[in-house]
């Protein structure tokens, strides 16, 4: 992964993949999603519904990882809670 987001920050890309599906019986989602990418631009690429919850404690479970180096930045979630707009089942695929 390291070379991939070596090479992905020298054309100022971020690639984002996520996925997420709703807990039975609750509004909870369990969401897992990793970007990787430029700096600006790795963490944009998560699904909108994750936004603010990298390395929050706002849900039940969040289990936040980064790693930058130089130019480059990738970061991986597990989130269980409940997240606004979060769909029943999604797959999410960003390139930006």
């Amino acid at each position: 992964m390291l070379t991939v987001g070596l090479l992905l920050s020298l054309f100022n890309i971020g690639v984002g993949v996520g996925v997420s599906a709703r807990v039975p019986f609750t509004e909870s989602n369990l969401t897992i999603a990793g970007v990787v990418g430029a700096k600006g631009k790795a963490v944009a690429a998560f699904p909108s519904y994750t936004d603010g919850r990298l390395g929050g404690n706002q849900n039940f479970f969040n289990n936040s990882t980064t790693m930058t180096i130089g130019p480059a930045e990738g970061a991986a979630l597990v989130i269980i809670g409940k997240q606004d707009d979060a769909p029943t089942i999604d797959l999410h695929l960003d390139v930006r």
